[in-house]
């Protein structure tokens, strides 16, 4: 009989460690993670590393060959700034990577009789407002609102929520025998800030790494310009929203595709909070056209108004507590161990 349990793939990059460390406080079942990097760090005892591609069709098989998986945590991804170097490779993992996945999971709902939750994290690189004018006007953008990504990332992104909702609402609709649907569940993050793990080439890491370079004494050049505004959330945060999105029952899921934030910085207050902590911080702004382009065209905030009404969202961290007492102080004690 097969072993059930919880696949989280790309769990060696920010979201996954956070979420590998987390998940074992809430659930006892079994935890398989996959990622093309070793799992950093000591690994919980409920969870069994494997290193390889999702992209090896044999290495899944395998696995389904001895797992029946429960839930899949999709957190795999070329991230947007390298996405925009090598777009074809970034379609590859991005896609192709996804829907493999979903394939998979929509072959186990259907052998089990029962839904495989697919948890798929999204990101605000899946609108693209036209020009700063639009972006002043429409401050708070919903779900539905400015789906125009400039980017390959965003486009993968927007793309594979589709691919989700269509797996599990139309998959084999046209079949003579009916299937059982996954159970697609989908978050679009702003930019997100983790103290345990060094920014990795994200567009809004321009954010991070102020913080990262000032508890290094070493002097920051910011890529984007001083009045630039998006939403941030940090990593507690952002785990706290997938597992309370993968509990809620599915009665209260009303939509396939939530926005989540908690706060919203221009990158000038950005610098002004990092000063309060690191009064010797030397951080400059000298933007790059290309990346100031593409941070231009994401909203300045989310709506988050269905995630709170639906399932209860509410983030633990407002800006003064996330640099506070979780930004600041383990940021700073990373690098005072050096």
């Amino acid at each position: 009989m097969r072993k059930k349990v919880i696949l989280i793939t790309g769990a060696s990059g920010e979201i996954g460690q956070a979420l590998v460390n987390k998940l074992p406080e809430q659930s006892d079942m079994p935890i398989l993670t996959l990622d093309i990097a070793p799992l950093p760090g000591k690994v919980p005892s409920v969870v069994t590393p494997i290193q390889g591609d999702i992209m090896d069709k044999s290495l899944l098989s395998r696995l389904v060959s001895v797992y029946e998986i429960d839930t899949i945590y999709h957190l795999a991804a070329l991230l947007s700034t390298r996405s925009e170097f090598t777009p074809e490779a970034a379609h590859k993992v991005n896609v192709e990577g996804t829907l493999g996945l979903l394939n998979l999971a929509a072959e186990q709902s259907d052998w089990r009789d029962l839904p495989v939750k697919f948890i798929f994290p999204s990101s605000i690189a899946a609108y693209g407002l036209p020009d700063l004018e639009t972006k002043a006007a429409y401050s708070r953008v919903r779900e539905w609102e400015w789906n125009n990504p400039r980017t390959m990332y965003g486009c993968n992104k927007l793309y594979c929520e589709q691919l989700g909702i269509y797996f599990s609402k139309y998959y084999r609709q046209l079949a003579a025998d009916l299937r059982v649907m996954l159970d697609f569940r989908c978050l679009r993050f702003p930019g997100l800030i983790s103290a345990f793990t060094v920014p990795s080439g994200g567009t809004s890491d321009y954010g991070p790494e102020m913080l990262h370079f000032a508890a290094q004494k070493k002097p920051y050049a910011c890529f984007v310009r001083e009045d630039v505004r998006i939403p941030f959330m940090v990593m507690p945060d952002a785990v706290k929203s997938l597992l309370m999105l993968t509990n809620a029952p599915k009665e209260v899921v009303k939509h396939s595709v939530y926005n989540v934030t908690s706060f919203s910085l221009s990158a000038a207050e950005f610098r002004e909070w990092v000063i309060k902590f690191f009064p010797d911080a030397q951080i400059t702004f000298e933007p790059d056209f290309k990346r100031q382009t593409i941070v231009d065209s994401w909203p300045a905030d989310l709506d988050d108004s269905a995630a709170r009404r639906n399932w209860a969202w509410q983030p633990d961290y407002d800006v003064n507590r996330a640099f506070a007492e979780y930004l600041v102080p383990n940021i700073g004690n990373m690098y005072s161990k050096g």
